[in-house]
């Protein structure tokens, strides 16, 4: 293959096929991926602006039947420290959400076994009868794809019902690595990387907002990442005109702390900053047809963060009010609305605040009092 001729198409948006996208990762220097990822970035999101948010993930029970090899957040459904969120810990942390600025509601759990459809629509309705303007940025292809099994609904019944009772957008949680062979290994309770990417389709074509993600640097080939990022691409491509479909994509490394893949299996998070690096700019270059690519600040750092915003990065994503996934997983780092701006102007970009939408907001009154949990 020629490099150049490769690099070339790219900049012009072509598609390149997932063996010519492994063969830039494979040979081509950081610098130069980065180059090209930052032209294309140029293109898609003109400016000197890099967005950020104000959101708070807030997980809906840790009763899960998934078994991920991954997580240490879940318990079996069983187990004694499951737990559902009552709506006054909602009400309480909504108002705190809203109090320091936040906009959204980033709703995820498990697959439990007791919670269908009908309890996500009416929490849905309720959280919105209480705070109609907080954003339910909720779920994912794997929880809907439970409660259609449990339920017996087919994709298209179950987000319309929760987009009539208030799901504004949909996470990209659940991908991993879409290749099957990995889901076997990883995550056998979830669905299938079809089943995830047909919930995404049905979404779109409902008007649904959804982004998508990719965690990597486990037991995938490179092979299977880049047969992802295909998959992701071509979904985006049948988005119909005027749907946003995937509007933003967000790669991390797997983090291995106190896991099972690790403890059992010795697999560890081998991902260096420059890997991150490259698989940003690539992720850019691979992805010509979705708009955002999000940094992961909060699985690689700040430091490694400013670089890919120099190599196809526009978004720094949120600050996280609170998030209990990641982080006991072994992810230490941390934002306050204030860090995340100084290190936006660090990085020589200026910092804009934004919605889920992309939409930008202005500064709210009380951000500078927003602390992490």
């Amino acid at each position: 293959m020629d490099s150049k001729q490769l690099l070339a198409r790219a900049l012009k948006k072509e598609f390149l096929s997932a063996e010519e996208g492994q063969f830039l990762f494979e040979n081509i220097p950081t610098a130069e991926l980065m180059f090209v990822a930052n032209e294309l970035k140029k293109m898609q999101v003109p400016g000197s602006k890099i967005t950020w948010q104000i959101d708070r993930n807030v997980n809906t029970t840790n009763a899960c039947t998934a078994n991920c090899k991954f997580c240490n957040f879940f318990r079996h459904p069983n187990h004694e420290e499951v737990y559902v969120t009552d709506i006054e810990t909602y009400k309480t942390k909504i108002a705190e959400t809203i109090k320091y600025g936040g906009d959204q509601l980033l709703l995820q759990g498990g697959h439990n076994p007791d919670l269908g459809l009908e309890y996500y629509t009416n929490l849905f309705m309720e959280l919105k009868r209480l705070f109609p303007n907080i954003r339910l940025h909720a779920l994912g292809p794997p929880e809907v794809a439970h409660i259609c099994k449990i339920g017996g609904y087919t994709h298209v019944e179950a987000l319309t019902a929760l987009k009539e009772a208030g799901m504004d957008s949909m996470p990209g949680a659940g991908a991993e690595i879409l290749s099957d062979r990995v889901r076997r290994l990883i995550s056998k309770g979830k669905c299938t990387g079809q089943e995830w990417l047909n919930i995404m389709k049905t979404a779109h074509q409902i008007g649904l907002t959804t982004s998508a993600t990719m965690m990597f640097g486990h037991i995938e080939t490179i092979e299977e990442r880049f047969d992802h990022l295909v998959r992701i691409r071509q979904v985006q491509s049948d988005k119909p005109n005027g749907e946003n479909g995937f509007l933003a994509f967000i790669a991390w490394p797997f983090m291995d702390d106190g896991t099972l893949l690790k403890r059992v299996k010795g697999i560890k998070n081998n991902v260096t900053a420059d890997e991150y690096l490259r698989m940003v700019a690539i992720c850019r270059i691979m992805l010509p047809n979705i708009k955002n690519i999000q940094t992961s600040w909060l699985t690689v750092g700040a430091d490694t963060a400013q670089l890919t915003l120099h190599g196809g990065a526009n978004d720094m994503g949120s600050i996280m009010i609170e998030e209990n996934v990641v982080s006991v997983a072994g992810a230490p780092h941390r934002f306050t609305a204030n860090s995340i701006q100084n290190c936006i102007k660090e990085a020589g970009f200026v910092p804009q605040l934004r919605n889920q939408l992309y939409q930008e907001r202005k500064m709210p009154a009380m951000v500078e009092q927003i602390i992490n949990y």
